[in-house]
C-alpha cells in the first residue's frame, strides 16, 4: 500500500498526538505494563514511523509504565538443523554466532517495532535466544531477568510475570493470531497430547560460545491438535481470541486507521487455559 492510500485510509497523517489520544480512548493508562503487537501499516501513514509509535506508547503509559514486546531472534539456527547433511551442519555449528541480547536482531516477522524497541534507551532484553522479549520502563528487569532456558513460555517467564503483575496486551493493528500470551496458556493447560520441541542454539556461557539444548511447547506449528475444533486454515489463536471477545473480555477501538484490541493479561491466560482444556479434553 502506497503513501497516498495510507493517508486516505487514516483520514490524514497519523501523528504522535493523535496516537496518544486514541490509545487513551482505548483504555491505555499511566502506570500500565503493556505487551504490544503492532502492524505499522495498519495504523495508516504514521508521521515518523516506529519512533512516533513508541513515543506515543511511552507517553500513554507514562514514566511509571512499562512497554514489552516479543523479539525472538531473526538469525537463529532453524529447528531442523539436526537434519541437515552432516558437512553442512558441522560447518554451520562451527561458526554460528552466539545469541547476544544487544546485537542479535529481533525476528523480522514480528514487525519493525520490536527491533526499534530493543534499541530504545533503557531497554532490557531477555537472555533466551529463541523466545526473547524486550521491555522498557521501571518493570523491565522484573519482567526480563533470568528468563528460564527451558519452557520459556511457561512459569516464571516474561509472559508469566506480565500476567502476575496485572499487565495488559495491546494489539495495535496486529491481527488476533498475534496474541503471543496464549503460548503461556498452552504451556499451563493440562490437555492430552501436548506437543513439545527440542532444539539447539548457541549462547555465551562464562565467555565461551556453547551450543545448548532447549525444550519448549511447539509454538512454531501447534502445541495441540487443534484441527478437531478449529476450521482448516485458521490459526487457533484467532478462534480463541474471537471467543474471548464474544464472552465480553477485551476492549476494541480505533487507533489511527486500525481496529485495535486491549486485553487484560490475566483474562487472556485464564480464558485460554479453560478454552484449551474444555475443547481438547483435560
Amino acid at each position: 500500500m502506497d503513501e497516498k492510500e495510507l493517508l486516505e485510509r487514516a483520514g490524514g497523517p497519523v501523528t504522535r498526538g493523535r496516537l496518544v489520544r486514541d490509545l487513551k480512548e482505548l483504555g491505555v493508562a499511566h502506570g500500565d505494563i503493556v505487551m504490544i503487537h503492532t502492524s505499522l501499516s495498519a495504523l495508516g501513514y504514521v508521521v515518523g514511523g516506529t519512533r512516533t509509535v513508541i513515543d506515543a506508547l511511552t507517553e500513554a503509559v507514562g514514566d511509571d509504565g512499562t512497554l514489552m514486546a516479543y523479539c525472538g531472534w531473526n538469525d537463529a539456527p532453524p529447528y531442523d538443523l539436526a537434519d541437515w547433511p552432516e558437512p553442512w551442519r558441522e560447518a554451520a555449528r562451527a561458526e554460528w554466532p552466539a545469541y547476544d541480547p544487544l546485537l542479535s536482531e529481533a525476528d523480522h516477522n514480528n514487525g519493525r517495532v520490536p527491533e526499534a524497541l530493543r534499541h530504545w534507551p533503557g531497554a532490557v532484553r531477555s537472555r533466551h535466544p529463541d523466545a526473547s522479549f524486550v521491555a522498557v520502563g521501571p518493570a523491565a528487569h522484573r519482567l526480563m531477568d533470568d528468563h528460564p532456558w527451558d519452557h520459556p513460555h511457561g512459569p516464571d517467564t516474561p509472559l508469566a510475570r506480565l500476567t502476575e503483575a496485572g499487565g495488559r496486551v495491546l494489539l495495535l493493528g496486529a491481527p488476533l493470531d498475534a496474541l503471543t500470551l496464549l503460548h503461556h496458556a498452552e504451556a499451563l493447560a493440562e490437555a492430552p497430547d501436548k506437543r513439545y520441541v527440542e532444539y539447539e542454539q548457541p549462547i555465551t556461557v562464562e565467555g565461551r560460545r556453547v551450543w545448548r539444548r532447549f525444550r519448549d511447547v511447539d509454538t512454531s506449528t501447534e502445541a495441540f491438535d487443534y484441527g478437531r475444533v478449529v476450521p482448516e486454515g485458521v490459526w487457533p489463536f484467532t478462534v480463541i481470541a474471537e471467543d474471548m471477545l464474544a464472552a465480553g473480555f477485551g476492549r476494541v477501538g480505533l487507533v489511527g486507521a486500525a481496529r485495535c484490541h486491549l486485553f487484560e493479561a490475566r483474562d487472556v491466560v485464564r480464558f485460554g487455559v479453560t478454552w484449551i482444556e474444555t475443547k481438547l479434553g483435560a
